[in-house]
Protein backbone atom coordinates (compact mmCIF):
# COMPACT_ATOMS: atom_id res chain seq x y z
CA UNK A 1 0.00 0.00 0.00
CA UNK A 2 3.05 2.49 0.81
CA UNK A 3 3.58 2.30 -3.07
CA UNK A 4 0.00 3.58 -4.52
CA UNK A 5 0.49 6.76 -5.84
CA UNK A 6 -1.88 9.49 -4.81
CA UNK A 7 -4.28 8.41 -8.23
CA UNK A 8 -4.33 4.89 -6.36
CA UNK A 9 -5.28 6.49 -3.20
CA UNK A 10 -7.89 8.43 -4.47
CA UNK A 11 -9.72 5.13 -6.38
CA UNK A 12 -8.91 2.98 -2.89
CA UNK A 13 -11.16 5.95 -1.16
CA UNK A 14 -13.86 5.68 -3.71
CA UNK A 15 -14.12 2.07 -3.58
CA UNK A 16 -14.43 2.14 0.46
CA UNK A 17 -17.41 4.90 0.18
CA UNK A 18 -18.97 3.13 -2.35
CA UNK A 19 -18.64 -0.45 -0.32
CA UNK A 20 -20.10 1.12 2.64
CA UNK A 21 -22.90 2.80 1.34
CA UNK A 22 -23.42 4.84 4.24
CA UNK A 23 -21.19 7.62 5.74
CA UNK A 24 -17.70 6.68 6.52
CA UNK A 25 -15.61 9.00 9.38
CA UNK A 26 -12.24 10.20 8.07
CA UNK A 27 -10.28 8.84 10.36
CA UNK A 28 -11.81 4.75 8.97
CA UNK A 29 -10.51 6.28 5.73
CA UNK A 30 -6.94 6.99 7.50
CA UNK A 31 -6.43 4.00 9.13
CA UNK A 32 -7.45 1.89 6.27
CA UNK A 33 -5.20 3.15 3.66
CA UNK A 34 -2.63 4.35 6.03
CA UNK A 35 -2.74 7.99 5.63
CA UNK A 36 -2.42 11.28 7.51
CA UNK A 37 -5.71 13.24 8.20
CA UNK A 38 -4.49 16.37 5.79
CA UNK A 39 -3.55 13.69 2.69
CA UNK A 40 -7.09 12.49 3.19
CA UNK A 41 -8.73 15.23 2.97
CA UNK A 42 -6.69 16.53 0.39
CA UNK A 43 -8.06 13.58 -1.73
CA UNK A 44 -11.43 13.71 -0.92
CA UNK A 45 -11.70 17.00 -1.91
CA UNK A 46 -9.98 16.40 -5.40
CA UNK A 47 -12.55 13.45 -5.59
CA UNK A 48 -16.09 15.54 -4.63
CA UNK A 49 -14.68 18.31 -7.14
CA UNK A 50 -13.82 15.46 -9.91
CA UNK A 51 -17.62 14.18 -9.54
CA UNK A 52 -19.35 17.96 -9.28
CA UNK A 53 -16.61 19.26 -12.29
CA UNK A 54 -18.09 16.08 -14.57
CA UNK A 55 -21.52 16.50 -13.63
CA UNK A 56 -21.58 12.78 -12.76
CA UNK A 57 -24.70 11.14 -11.42
CA UNK A 58 -23.36 10.53 -7.69
CA UNK A 59 -22.24 13.43 -5.40
CA UNK A 60 -19.40 13.55 -2.65
CA UNK A 61 -20.82 14.52 0.69
CA UNK A 62 -19.38 15.66 4.06
CA UNK A 63 -21.37 15.16 7.09
CA UNK A 64 -19.08 16.54 9.79
CA UNK A 65 -15.99 14.41 10.00
CA UNK A 66 -18.05 11.87 7.66
CA UNK A 67 -17.62 11.46 4.18
CA UNK A 68 -20.68 9.53 1.87
CA UNK A 69 -21.04 8.96 -1.79
CA UNK A 70 -24.80 10.23 -2.33
CA UNK A 71 -26.82 10.15 -6.53
CA UNK A 72 -26.67 13.65 -7.52
CA UNK A 73 -30.18 15.92 -6.76
CA UNK A 74 -30.34 16.80 -10.64
CA UNK A 75 -31.96 13.06 -11.10
CA UNK A 76 -33.31 12.46 -8.19
CA UNK A 77 -36.57 11.92 -10.50
CA UNK A 78 -35.18 9.64 -12.59
CA UNK A 79 -33.63 7.68 -10.05
CA UNK A 80 -37.30 7.78 -8.41
CA UNK A 81 -38.51 6.28 -11.67
CA UNK A 82 -36.20 3.68 -12.68
CA UNK A 83 -36.60 2.41 -9.02
CA UNK A 84 -41.09 3.04 -8.22
CA UNK A 85 -39.66 4.89 -5.46
CA UNK A 86 -42.22 7.17 -3.76
CA UNK A 87 -41.15 10.54 -3.37
CA UNK A 88 -39.71 11.44 0.65
CA UNK A 89 -42.82 12.81 2.57
CA UNK A 90 -42.86 16.47 3.18
CA UNK A 91 -42.07 17.77 7.09
CA UNK A 92 -44.97 18.92 8.76
CA UNK A 93 -45.12 22.58 10.53
CA UNK A 94 -45.11 20.78 13.77
CA UNK A 95 -42.20 18.21 12.31
CA UNK A 96 -40.41 21.74 11.43
CA UNK A 97 -40.58 23.10 14.60
CA UNK A 98 -39.65 20.66 16.66
CA UNK A 99 -36.34 19.92 14.73
CA UNK A 100 -35.52 23.55 14.80
CA UNK A 101 -35.73 24.02 18.12
CA UNK A 102 -33.20 20.62 18.27
CA UNK A 103 -30.97 21.65 15.77
CA UNK A 104 -30.39 25.36 17.44
CA UNK A 105 -30.26 23.72 21.50
CA UNK A 106 -28.81 20.68 21.32
CA UNK A 107 -29.06 18.34 22.99
CA UNK A 108 -32.05 19.79 24.94
CA UNK A 109 -35.09 17.65 26.32
CA UNK A 110 -38.44 16.86 25.26
CA UNK A 111 -39.78 19.34 27.99
CA UNK A 112 -37.85 22.15 26.75
CA UNK A 113 -39.22 21.45 23.00
CA UNK A 114 -42.55 21.50 24.38
CA UNK A 115 -42.01 25.02 26.85
CA UNK A 116 -41.08 26.83 23.77
CA UNK A 117 -43.60 25.52 21.19
CA UNK A 118 -46.35 25.87 23.68
CA UNK A 119 -47.80 22.04 23.18
CA UNK A 120 -47.00 18.48 24.06
CA UNK A 121 -44.30 17.10 20.86
CA UNK A 122 -44.21 13.79 22.19
CA UNK A 123 -45.86 12.63 18.78
CA UNK A 124 -44.11 14.56 16.69
CA UNK A 125 -40.60 13.91 18.06
CA UNK A 126 -41.62 10.73 17.56
CA UNK A 127 -41.91 10.59 14.38
CA UNK A 128 -38.87 12.85 13.74
CA UNK A 129 -36.77 9.99 15.57
CA UNK A 130 -38.02 7.11 12.83
CA UNK A 131 -37.29 9.43 9.78
CA UNK A 132 -33.61 9.08 11.71
CA UNK A 133 -33.74 13.02 12.07
CA UNK A 134 -33.17 13.18 15.64
CA UNK A 135 -31.92 10.52 18.11
CA UNK A 136 -30.94 9.98 21.62
CA UNK A 137 -28.04 11.29 23.07
CA UNK A 138 -28.20 10.33 26.66
CA UNK A 139 -30.17 11.98 29.70
CA UNK A 140 -29.49 15.33 31.77
CA UNK A 141 -28.64 15.13 34.94
CA UNK A 142 -31.33 16.51 37.19
CA UNK A 143 -34.27 15.06 39.03
CA UNK A 144 -35.70 12.35 36.64
CA UNK A 145 -32.88 12.44 34.29
CA UNK A 146 -35.02 13.00 30.91
CA UNK A 147 -33.62 12.57 27.96
CA UNK A 148 -31.88 14.45 25.67
CA UNK A 149 -32.01 15.14 21.96
CA UNK A 150 -29.82 15.52 19.31
CA UNK A 151 -29.81 16.03 15.08
CA UNK A 152 -28.15 13.05 13.63
CA UNK A 153 -26.10 12.75 10.23
CA UNK A 154 -29.21 11.74 8.56
CA UNK A 155 -30.69 15.34 9.01
CA UNK A 156 -27.55 17.16 7.81
CA UNK A 157 -27.91 14.95 4.58
CA UNK A 158 -31.16 15.92 4.47
CA UNK A 159 -30.91 19.80 4.39
CA UNK A 160 -27.50 19.52 2.10
CA UNK A 161 -25.59 20.24 5.14
CA UNK A 162 -21.82 19.22 6.16
CA UNK A 163 -21.64 20.73 9.72
CA UNK A 164 -23.96 22.26 12.21
CA UNK A 165 -22.16 25.37 11.62
CA UNK A 166 -23.74 25.75 8.41
CA UNK A 167 -27.26 26.13 9.73
CA UNK A 168 -28.47 29.36 9.07
CA UNK A 169 -28.75 32.31 11.13
CA UNK A 170 -31.23 31.85 14.29
CA UNK A 171 -34.76 32.23 13.83
CA UNK A 172 -36.43 34.42 15.52
CA UNK A 173 -38.95 33.18 18.69
CA UNK A 174 -41.85 35.32 19.18
CA UNK A 175 -43.14 36.41 23.30
CA UNK A 176 -45.80 33.24 23.38
CA UNK A 177 -43.00 30.58 22.59
CA UNK A 178 -43.95 30.19 18.71
CA UNK A 179 -40.93 29.95 16.08
CA UNK A 180 -41.02 32.92 13.90
CA UNK A 181 -39.36 31.64 10.46
CA UNK A 182 -38.82 33.55 7.39
CA UNK A 183 -41.04 33.22 3.64
CA UNK A 184 -37.94 32.86 1.91
CA UNK A 185 -38.46 29.20 1.04
CA UNK A 186 -35.12 28.52 3.52
CA UNK A 187 -34.17 25.17 5.34
CA UNK A 188 -36.62 26.06 7.99
CA UNK A 189 -39.73 27.32 6.01
CA UNK A 190 -42.42 27.76 8.80
CA UNK A 191 -45.49 30.21 8.90
CA UNK A 192 -46.52 32.07 12.29
CA UNK A 193 -49.66 30.85 12.58
CA UNK A 194 -50.26 28.66 15.95
CA UNK A 195 -49.01 25.08 16.62
CA UNK A 196 -51.15 22.17 15.18
CA UNK A 197 -52.41 20.16 18.36
CA UNK A 198 -50.88 16.64 18.05
CA UNK A 199 -51.82 13.34 19.60
CA UNK A 200 -50.07 12.42 22.87
CA UNK A 201 -47.88 9.84 23.81
CA UNK A 202 -47.35 8.23 27.48
CA UNK A 203 -45.07 10.70 29.74
CA UNK A 204 -41.54 9.10 29.41
CA UNK A 205 -39.89 6.84 31.92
Amino acid sequence: MATWDLKELEAAIEGILFASGEPVAIDRICLALDLDKETAEMLLRKLEDHYAYERRGIRLVRMDDAYQLCSAPDYADAIRKAFEIRKSAKLSQPALEVLTIIAYYQPTTRAYVDQVRGVDSSYTMGLLQERKLIEECGRLQVPGRPRLYRTTKEFLRVFHLSSLEELPEMPGIEPEGQLRIGDDGGLFDMSDGPAEPEPALPEED
